[in-house]
């Protein structure tokens, strides 16, 4: 990673542990420019497919203190959101992942100068009163119900998406707390073309292979780009589980099973825990478990960039904090920014 993003990591767990507070997107994905059809300003904002729901908020929010600005979000797995701008050649006024690792690891230095650490997560397994078994799951025998052979569950590409690497860690890290050094071979390696091996250090690291070489048994296992494109599934009885955000699941009316801090991925405690599992995406890129930390920047080829910083500061600000916080997600305040010589004036009293 770049800009000391080492020293910010430590830097953001400390400061999360002292000023923690305790999908409707547009369909049709225009290429981005400065102006909409209908003459006005346009703001375009690449967010995670987990920000749908405040994002929708804050679009409501920001378009009517900004007549003739029209915001044009575009959800997508975080990964992939940033691969348009650094690969695709798009262009993005905001960039919002649901790991902020993917910003100075991907986009720093040449796509961006700051980030901004804005909001917390956890992962859980949502269902609903029609899943198989849905009556007996808890947080000690869910990954048992999901081994029964009549059982279908859900997760994201992990090449796309954070919650699909994510889903793919808390398996990892459920063999050691059950005890049971199966879960992650039943679950995951006898239903996808992804492979396990264990460094010298005792990390389990876990290799995605190109998407098309996933390969789910697709009796056991659905497959997406993003993890909100499967809530439809899991709606429907597709499938019965999914492995997903907390907030998606609570934004939902989603029933979902708490999994153990020691591996949901929300506690700065278990934080050592955590990063004994690796995930190595096709691309050579290897994510390290660690705490759920959205984060936020202005892309450095943002055409609109004053629009973006008004943005931002709607999100920065009380309000965003509060769309967040009626939204399941607990935001971080304030925000914990890195390159902060970078960020724009306005900005800086609402960041540390």
């Amino acid at each position: 990673m770049s800009v000391n993003s080492g020293i910010f990591r430590f830097f953001l767990v400390f400061l999360i542990l002292v000023v923690v507070a305790s999908p409707g997107c547009v369909d049709n994905q225009p290429e981005p420019g400065n102006t909409s059809a209908g003459g006005g300003e346009v703001l375009t904002v690449f967010h995670a497919g987990s920000l749908s729901v405040p994002f929708e908020e804050l679009e409501a929010k920001f378009e009517a203190q900004h007549p003739g600005v029209d915001v044009q979000r575009e959800a997508a797995g975080s990964a992939q959101s940033v691969r348009k701008i650094t690969e695709l050649g798009k262009k993005a006024d905001v960039l919002a992942s649901a790991d902020y690792a993917l910003i100075p690891s991907l986009m720093v230095p040449e796509y961006a100068d700051w980030y901004a650490a804005f909001a917390r997560n956890q992962m859980i397994l949502a269902y609903t009163n029609e899943s198989k078994y849905g009556d007996e799951i808890d947080t000690d025998n869910w990954y048992e119900i999901l081994r029964r052979p009549d059982v279908r569950y859900g997760f994201s590409n992990p090449n796309d998406d954070p919650a699909g690497y994510r889903s793919q860690m808390v398996t990892q890290l459920a063999e050691s707390y059950y005890n049971d050094d199966l879960i992650y071979d039943d679950l995951m390696l006898a239903n996808t073309g992804m492979t396990l091996t264990t460094e010298e250090n005792g990390t389990a690291l876990i290799h995605v292979p190109a998407s098309e070489e996933i390969s789910p048994n697709t009796s056991k296992i659905m497959l997406r780009s993003m993890e909100v494109e499967l809530s439809s599934a899991l709606e429907t009885g597709e499938i019965d589980y999914l492995y997903i955000y907390r907030s998606v699941a609570e934004q939902h009316g989603f029933e979902y099973v708490e999994l153990p801090p020691a591996i949901d991925l929300s506690s700065l405690e278990y934080a050592d825990n955590y990063s004994k599992v690796q995930v190595e995406m096709v691309n050579g890129e290897v994510v390290t478990g660690s705490p759920i930390v959205y984060g936020v920047t202005i892309p450095t080829n943002a055409e609109n960039p004053e629009l973006a910083t008004e943005f931002v500061a709607l999100l920065l600000g009380e309000t965003g904090q509060q769309i967040f916080i009626e939204n399941g997600q607990p935001p971080i305040v304030p925000a914990i920014a890195e390159g902060k010589d970078s960020i724009p004036e306005e900005l800086q009293a609402l960041v540390v």
